[in-house]
């Protein structure tokens, strides 16, 4: 073929893991093994190349025992041949720079697609080239002759400048199969449930890419876009919040088949797997104008009437109590008989339930379900305060980065000094890079 592209092949993407992102140790092995288990189903079907679209880990310095699993389950796919392409996610990037993903891809084990350089500006004519724009590269897969390349995610839509800098020029004239990885929300595709989620206009992407192996948000979505290409958003791994478990009750990611027709037609069949390692019970309840003591009358009854051994067990109750309060309600008793019959995890979410005379929170609950929303939410409310004499832009991205370093987690094995001592010095190199010090 002229553009030296398989006429067949497969493979597969993946986004949003968060290895290590659930704290309680009933659920915080889930997300690995739903790494593991998608990893052993790409070695099985002999997928040709595996996309990783950011946040494999759920922070920069990942703990030992899930790195050794992660680390263990790529030398394997090393072994069989299947290249692993990543970007870096608002997750995976690091204020200071250092990342995991910078060791495994060092060691030969991944190949980060996010490279590139920025040309210098020389006059009106330099513009007219394209100078002065951030010029990405091609990784071209060796096996197939597919051509990868794409941006990293950052927290905040701190990454908007690398789109707005970007050179689309060559990305676009290129020839072949053409994939662009991106870790950030598109404006035209939000759900409604996440609307008020910042993201970039999907004017900012180069056109004419085959697929586009997006990540960031966790929903499933998929979409053939005139100009552009196939859109594609396998949603987290394994849900990483009660809504995520209540809405999709498992991840997965797209499997996707890319062959030529005898006429020379190049086609792609995308198909989205689930990658179920844990079963999903849901338990919900209309509260309205019930006392506390019905709730619990009713949960009692829904409790016992399901089989829940070894699954994780969602409760929600919504409605204006008919009096009380939602303290009157007894859950720790009823937590308790649902692990006596053997549920593996109990969550419950009371955001809309109120008492009477109390106003509905109507969307908040919504809009806060989401951590990252809610950090962004008020770090752009006291936008401006600090008086530090940094752009809106700037004082973001300084404020993301402290926030960045304070949520530094101590690694297996080191002491509290070195831990304090490494915590102040990134502390330190980061005010000192915005002069604040």
């Amino acid at each position: 073929m002229k553009d030296n592209v398989t006429s067949n092949f497969t493979f597969a993407h993946f986004s949003d893991i968060h290895i290590g992102s659930w704290r309680d140790p009933r659920m915080r092995d889930f997300a690995t093994q739903a790494f593991v288990k998608a990893m052993q189903e790409c070695i099985k079907r002999h997928i040709d190349f595996i996309l990783l679209s950011g946040d494999i880990f759920n922070t920069p310095m990942p703990p030992i025992d899930k790195l050794k699993t992660v680390t263990g389950m790529l030398k394997r796919l090393h072994e069989q041949e299947i290249p692993v392409y990543i970007i870096a996610g608002s997750h995976d990037y690091s204020p200071s720079g250092k990342t995991m993903l910078d060791v495994l891809e060092e060691a030969g084990l991944v190949k980060n697609v996010a490279k590139g350089d920025v040309q210098g500006m020389q006059g009106e004519e330099g513009k007219e080239n394209g100078k002065g724009k951030l010029c990405l590269r091609f990784t071209t897969d060796q096996k197939t002759g597919a051509k990868i390349t794409g941006l990293l995610g950052k927290k905040g839509m701190l990454d908007r400048k690398y789109y707005e800098e970007l050179d689309k020029t060559n990305l676009e004239a290129e020839q072949g199969y053409k994939i662009f990885m991106l870790h950030t929300a598109l404006s035209e595709f939000k759900p409604k449930e996440l609307e008020q989620m910042e993201a970039h206009p999907l004017s900012l992407l180069p056109k004419g890419f085959d697929y586009y192996a997006a990540g960031h948000v966790h929903y499933i979505f998929s979409k053939q876009q005139e100009g552009y290409g196939f859109i594609a958003y396998p949603g987290a791994l394994f849900p990483c919040n009660f809504r995520e478990l209540e809405q999709f009750g498992c991840g997965g990611g797209y499997f996707v088949q890319v062959h030529t027709t005898p006429e020379g037609k190049r086609e792609q069949t995308v198909q989205w797997e689930p990658m179920r390692v844990a079963d999903t019970l849901c338990l919900s309840m209309d509260g309205h104008r019930k006392t506390p003591h019905q709730i619990e009358e009713e949960l009692v009854q829904q409790i016992r009437k399901s089989e829940v051994y070894g699954k994780i067990v969602l409760i929600r109750i919504a409605g204006t109590l008919a009096s009380g309060s939602l303290y009157d309600i007894h859950f720790t008793s009823m937590f308790g008989m649902l692990y006596e019959r053997g549920a593996h995890f109990v969550m419950k979410n009371t955001a809309k339930l109120v008492a009477e005379g109390v106003d509905d929170l109507g969307t908040i609950g919504m809009a806060l379900q989401q951590p990252e929303q809610i950090e962004e939410a008020v770090i752009t409310e006291y936008l401006g305060q600090l008086k530090l004499g940094l752009s809106r832009d700037e004082e973001k991205e300084f404020t993301q980065s402290i926030l960045g370093v304070l949520a530094t987690e101590k690694s297996e094995g080191e002491t509290n000094t070195t831990f304090e001592t490494r915590v102040k010095e990134e502390m330190e190199r980061v005010l000192q890079e915005k002069k604040v010090i």
